[in-house]
């Protein structure tokens, strides 16, 4: 895009679906709702279009990406399923569950997409007017968050703007996302064994009671997105743990603990997931020169909630999105 191009912000209607599903065909970015965070989306099967979501978002381009899937179906012509994950899609597809899988021979899926890796990331969204654009298409969608590398996920059209500025032509609006952090990430070892690369609102609990303990077989090869140390960061120094706010900070409450924004007063781990990026995007924008957050349980979604608190507050230098 050049200088003079403004993003456009277009209603996530059957129109504009449409003008979105034109511009990804002819090899496009658009930004597109999920029930998770907004994706920075282009069509899996082409190497130049994937390389526009490296460039625009400034990401490393060993870090793999997470294909969209319009169906199992659509995925089984990418991946090789075994049993395990036959079930787990059945269970949470669609869904906030992506699955590590090993990559078919045949599949027609730009290299770029698994960054060399011999396994593909994949999730059916569940979110309408996601899945109102896949089934537009022809090929699945690779779709990181709309935001620039290392910034903090957007769940607002807003937030997409904010981070990108110019560098796409469109934004589809689906209003804000319902979940508010990523899809939960899994790879499934050949011999039964699997790993949590990425928690996530399908709570690690609930895969252990489907596919037993986790395995210990992982190793520090980044397989899926948000594995890195430095993630979501909002370009200011970040505090955990804080009861109250020191001089120059801006407090993210939680249940008792008020703050300048609040992300559950009554104490829920699901709204306080929805409203984690909000007001981390809120505190970012604030006159103080550094946050604080206060402590959030580290069970259920809050174990996602406090991994990307944590990443939040890495110091620069510690890794990339």
């Amino acid at each position: 895009m050049s200088d003079k191009d403004v993003t456009e912000v277009v209603a996530a209607d059957a129109a504009g679906i449409a003008r979105a599903a034109q511009i990804l065909e002819s090899g496009g970015l658009v930004a597109v709702p999920t029930e998770t965070v907004y994706g920075l989306a282009a069509r899996a099967d082409s190497g130049n279009a994937v390389a526009k979501i490296y460039a625009a978002k400034g990401r490393p381009d060993f870090n793999p990406l997470i294909v969209h899937v319009r169906d199992l179906e659509q995925a089984l012509e990418i991946a090789d399923f075994d049993e395990r994950a036959f079930d787990l899609a059945a269970r949470f597809w669609p869904g906030p569950l992506t699955l590590v899988l090993p990559l078919c021979d045949n599949a027609s899926i730009a290299s770029a997409v698994t960054a060399g890796l011999s396994t593909i990331a994949l999730r059916q969204p569940s979110h309408p007017m996601m899945k109102a654009l896949l089934a537009k298409l022809g090929h699945p969608l690779a779709a990181p968050s709309a935001n620039r590398s290392e910034g903090i996920s957007p769940t607002r059209p807003e937030h997409v703007l904010g981070s990108l500025g110019s560098e796409i032509p469109m934004v589809l609006d689906g209003g804000p996302c319902e979940r508010g952090v990523e899809s939960t990430i899994i790879a499934l070892r050949a011999g039964g064994g699997w790993s949590l690369l990425r928690p996530g609102p399908i709570t690690k609990d609930s895969l252990v009671r489907i596919l037993g303990t986790e395995s210990d077989d992982a190793d520090d090869m980044i397989e899926a997105p948000g594995q890195l140390s430095r993630h979501y960061s909002p370009g200011k120094p970040v505090r955990l743990e804080a009861m109250r706010a020191e001089a120059g900070e801006f407090l993210i409450g939680f249940g008792p603990v008020r703050g300048d924004c609040n992300l559950s007063p009554a104490g829920d781990l699901k709204e306080a997931a929805a409203r984690l990026y909000s007001c981390l995007h809120e505190a970012a924008l604030s006159n103080k020169r550094a946050i604080a957050v206060a402590p959030v349980p580290h069970e259920g979604v809050g174990r996602a909630i406090n991994d990307r608190l944590a990443r939040a507050a890495t110091p620069p230098g510690a890794g990339a999105d």
